[in-house]
């Protein structure tokens, strides 16, 4: 309450009205699971909506790019295909190795019963070549790679970085999407190579234990693999680094405000990743063994 003041200072205060403190907010009801359905059901069908439209922009800006390849940004392709390729290289040796190793001991269980450990090559080589190598380099790729492309455009979402590549013309999508696609899909094959001889290597320790000669292991697995389940491979990890590229900077693009939208982006680019490499790996046994393949 205020009394007596003078006009001159009546002046100053009613440029500083005062107003009262606002009520508190109403304690939200708890919503019925009609509600619920239909909030998830829209939310699922906008991500959908979202990832049509950039695949189609991405499909626009990857034809301009085939068109006029001068403008591609082959030094930052190449600085991400390091950064994805080169320094995966580790745990690819790793994560193979072991995979090889314990595939050799686990089929050598059943096989020995018959007296086939020899065979244990023949299974190793088409399961990691055809199947494994592959799939397990597309995870590796997700949990390392795509969440690295999230994050990073996520950040700069956050910074308003994108808004600012817009406001000066340059498209995000043919900027930043544009060459860590083309470095996702020319690293790829070549991890699974390496992850799919590595895989072998780890194998041939196993056969090797079992008495028989290098020379012979050699010779089972040439004769296993064939040309044919070497290129069917190849084409999944070809598939799967478009999608785990794809993946990461999509949901890095459509990223929130705050820290902690950088930290969801990036976990929804690594499960989408990983639950579409599955969905399409079943998509291809399905069309290879329609082909007789």
């Amino acid at each position: 309450e205020i009394r007596e003041l003078k006009s001159e200072f009546k002046s100053l205060l009613d440029l500083f009205p005062f107003e009262a403190e606002p009520p508190l907010p109403a304690k939200s009801r708890k919503l019925s699971w009609p509600v619920d359905v239909g909030r998830g059901t829209y939310t699922v069908l906008a991500d959908i909506r979202r990832q049509i439209a950039f695949l189609g922009e991405l499909l626009v800006s990857l034809g301009r790019a085939l068109m006029h390849p001068k403008e591609i940004r082959w030094r930052d392709a190449l600085a991400v295909a390091d950064a994805a390729g080169v320094n995966a290289l580790p745990i690819i040796t790793l994560m193979g190795f072991l995979i090889g190793l314990i595939l050799a001991f686990q089929s050598a269980v059943p096989l020995k019963q018959f007296g086939a450990e020899l065979y244990v090559a023949d299974l190793v080589a088409i399961s990691v070549v055809r199947e494994l190598g592959p799939l397990m380099t597309a995870i590796l790729l997700a949990g390392r790679s795509g969440s690295a492309f999230a994050a990073e455009i996520g950040t700069m979402k956050v910074n308003e970085e994108i808004d600012a590549l817009t406001t000066m013309g340059l498209g995000p999508v043919r900027f930043l999407v544009v060459p860590r696609i083309l470095a996702g899909t020319f690293v790829s094959p070549l991890l699974t190579l390496y992850f799919n001889l590595v895989a072998l290597v780890g194998a041939a320790v196993v056969v090797m234990s079992f008495g028989y000669p290098i020379v012979t292991y050699n010779n089972q697995v040439m004769h296993a693999l064939t040309l044919t389940a070497v290129l069917s491979g190849l084409l999944k990890s070809f598939v799967f680094g478009i999608i785990i590229a794809g993946v990461g900077c999509q949901r890095g693009l459509t990223t929130g405000t705050g820290a902690i939208a950088v930290g969801v982006s990036t976990t929804k680019s690594v499960v989408a990743g990983i639950l579409l490499t599955i969905l399409v790996d079943g998509v291809f046994s399905v069309v290879y063994y329609a082909l007789g393949v």
